[in-house]
C-alpha cells in the first residue's frame, strides 16, 4: 500500500479540494494527506467487492495511482472522496471480471491451529458468518453489490452512489432494495 507521511507543516485540517489542487501541482505531500484520509475507506469498499485483502490492497494502490496521474484533469464536479470511490469500484471491477474462478474448498488446506485463548467455535461461527455474507454478496449484480457497499458499508448517501455508479438516485434505491432483500434471502439463517 502506498504509505507516506506528510510534512508536519502541511495540516491534516486542509480540505480535500485544496489538497488535491496542491496535489495537481506536483505537491506529493498534499497527496500523501489525502491518501492517508481515505485510504482506510477505499480499503473496506473494496474488500467488500473482492472478498479478498491483497486484491483489495492492489485495487485501491492502483487507485491512488491513477489519481496521481489524473488529478490535472480532475475538475472538482464531485468531492474528491466520491471521485476516488469511483475510480476504486471501477478497479475493482476490473478485477473482478479478470479473476479465475474460486478454488474448490477441497484444494484448500485446513488453517493452522489458533491461538490458546481464542474462542475457536465462536470465531469459526463469525469466519463461517462472513464467509456467507461474502458469498452472498457475490451472487448479487455487479451494480447491486456496489450500491450496498457505498451505502451499508461507507454510509454514503444516495445522490453520491448515484454519482458513483453514474445511474439516478432512483436507479440506486431499486438496486439496494434488490440488494437487502437477496441478502436477507441468503443470510436467513444467520439470523
Amino acid at each position: 500500500m502506498i504509505e507516506r507521511t506528510a510534512s508536519p507543516r502541511l495540516g491534516c485540517d486542509l480540505p480535500d479540494r485544496l489538497l488535491a489542487v496542491r496535489a495537481a501541482e506536483g505537491d506529493e505531500d498534499s497527496f500523501a494527506v489525502l491518501v492517508q484520509r481515505h485510504s482506510r475507506s477505499l480499503l473496506t469498499l473494496a474488500r467488500c467487492m473482492l472478498g479478498n485483502p491483497q486484491d483489495a490492497e492492489e485495487a485501491v494502490q492502483d487507485a491512488f495511482v491513477s489519481a496521481w496521474r489524473h488529478l490535472p484533469e480532475y475538475r472538482h464536479r464531485a468531492e474528491f472522496h466520491t471521485w476516488m470511490y469511483r475510480i476504486t469500484v471501477n478497479r475493482c471491477q476490473t478485477m473482478c471480471h479478470r479473476r479465475p474462478p474460486p478454488l474448490s474448498l477441497d484444494t484448500v488446506a485446513e488453517p493452522a491451529a489458533g491461538d490458546a485463548w481464542s474462542q475457536p467455535a465462536r470465531t469459526a461461527e463469525e469466519d463461517a458468518a462472513m464467509a456467507a455474507l461474502f458469498r452472498a454478496l457475490a451472487e448479487l449484480d455487479a451494480g447491486q453489490r456496489v450500491c450496498w457497499i457505498l451505502r451499508e458499508v461507507q454510509g454514503l448517501p444516495y445522490k453520491e452512489i448515484a454519482h458513483v455508479t453514474r445511474t439516478d438516485e432512483q436507479t440506486v434505491r431499486g438496486r439496494l432494495f434488490r440488494a437487502r432483500r437477496s441478502l436477507q434471502e441468503a443470510m436467513g439463517s444467520w439470523r
